[in-house]
C-alpha cells in the first residue's frame, strides 16, 4: 500500500494529497515554483467549492464548479487554467489508486477566441528607454539595465529578476565580445540568450551601484538583481510597479505598458525586422511553436507587406 492510498480523504489528508501532486509536478516537471502555487491556490479553491470527498466527485460536479467560476463572472482564460490543473490532479490521483475514474476525461475546455498579446510600437520603447536613462540615482540606473536586458533578450519577467550573477562571466571583455549569457528558464530549460551593446553598457553602469541594493546585514548577495525580500532579489510585482510608474513619467499609458509587454515588443519587432518564426521560439524559449505563432497575426501588416514584395507570383501581378 502507497503511502498515497492510506491517506482517508479527511481535509487534512486532502492537503497531503495536494502536496505529494505538488511534489510530483517538481520532482517529475520540473515546475516552477509560481506555477506549484498557482496549482495550489486552484485546487484549495475547488475543494472549497466541492465539499465532499474526492473520491466521490463525478463530472457533473466538475461541471458545477465551472458554472460556479461563470457566475462568478471569472475569465475564460481563468476557466480554462483552473480545469487543466483539475485534469493534471485527477490523472495523478487515478496512477496512485486514490480514485477510480477520471471526471473531467468528459468535460470539454472554456471555448475561448485566441488573444493576441498586448505589444509596444518601437516608438514607445525608445521613449520608455529615454525617460529611464534621466533617471540617474541607482535606482535608476537598475531599472535601465533591467529594461535594455529585456527588450535585448525577450526573457521572461521572472528568468530576469532572478537571474544569479554567475550568469555574467568575471571578464567584462568576455560578454562583450560573445553578448550572450547562459540562462536557466521555464522548467528548468536552459537557453543562451542575446545582449545587445546598449544593454550591456547599461548592465556595466549598474554593476558599478550594485552593492547598494545589497541588504545591510548580508556582506554580498548571489544575485544579479538583489534586493530586501523574502527571496533575496528584486520582486516581479516591484519591478510591475517601477515599469508603470516609468510608463506615467513617459506619457505613455500605464494600463497597457508592463514588463511582459515589452518582452512581446521583443518579439514583434524581431518579426517585423524578418526573423524567423523558430529563432524567436528559441529566443523566448518556447517549447511549442504554436505558441510563438501568435506574433504572426501582431505583425499580420508587415507579414502580407512582405509576402507582396517579396514572393515571385505577387511580382508577376505588378
Amino acid at each position: 500500500m502507497t503511502k498515497l492510498q492510506k491517506a482517508d480523504t479527511t481535509e487534512q489528508n486532502d492537503r497531503q494529497l495536494i502536496e505529494l501532486f505538488l511534489e510530483m509536478l517538481a520532482a517529475e516537471q520540473a515546475c516552477a515554483r509560481n506555477t506549484l502555487m498557482a496549482y495550489d491556490r486552484d485546487l484549495q479553491n475547488f475543494y472549497s467549492f466541492m465539499q465532499k470527498p474526492i473520491d466521490q466527485v463525478r463530472a457533473d460536479d466538475i461541471l458545477a464548479y465551472l458554472n460556479n467560476l461563470v457566475e462568478r463572472k471569472d475569465s475564460v482564460a481563468t476557466q480554462s487554467r483552473r480545469l487543466s490543473c483539475l485534469r493534471k490532479y485527477f490523472r495523478f490521483l487515478l496512477s496512485e489508486d486514490i480514485v477510480d475514474c477520471d471526471p473531467t476525461q468528459t468535460v470539454e475546455s472554456p471555448r475561448r477566441g485566441r488573444q493576441l498579446p498586448k505589444t509596444m510600437s518601437i516608438a514607445d520603447v525608445d521613449l520608455l528607454l529615454t525617460m529611464a536613462k534621466e533617471q540617474t540615482d541607482p535606482c535608476g540606473i537598475r531599472l535601465l539595465a533591467m529594461l535594455e536586458i529585456m527588450y535585448s533578450s525577450g526573457m521572461r519577467v521572472t528568468e530576469l529578476v532572478s537571474l544569479p550573477l554567475s550568469v555574467l562571466p568575471k571578464d567584462p571583455q568576455i560578454l562583450r565580445q560573445t553578448r550572450m549569457i547562459h540562462i536557466k528558464g521555464k522548467g528548468g530549460r536552459e537557453r543562451l540568450v542575446p545582449l545587445g551593446a546598449p544593454a550591456i553598457e547599461a548592465l556595466e553602469d549598474y554593476l558599478t551601484v550594485r552593492d547598494e541594493f545589497i541588504p545591510v546585514n548580508q556582506k554580498a548577495s548571489p544575485w544579479l538583481f538583489p534586493s530586501t525580500g523574502k527571496d533575496g532579489y528584486l520582486t516581479r510585482i516591484r519591478f510591475f510597479q517601477l515599469v508603470k510608474e516609468l510608463a506615467l513619467k513617459a506619457g505613455l499609458n500605464p494600463q497597457v505598458i508592463s514588463p511582459h509587454v515589452l518582452r512581446h515588443a521583443f518579439a514583434t519587432h524581431l518579426l517585423q525586422g524578418g526573423a524567423d518564426l523558430m529563432s524567436i521560439q528559441k529566443l523566448l524559449g518556447h517549447v511549442d511553436i504554436s505558441t510563438t505563432q501568435v506574433y504572426t497575426h501582431v505583425a499580420a501588416d508587415h507579414i502580407i507587406k512582405l509576402v507582396n514584395t517579396h514572393h515571385p507570383l505577387a511580382k508577376k501581378q505588378k
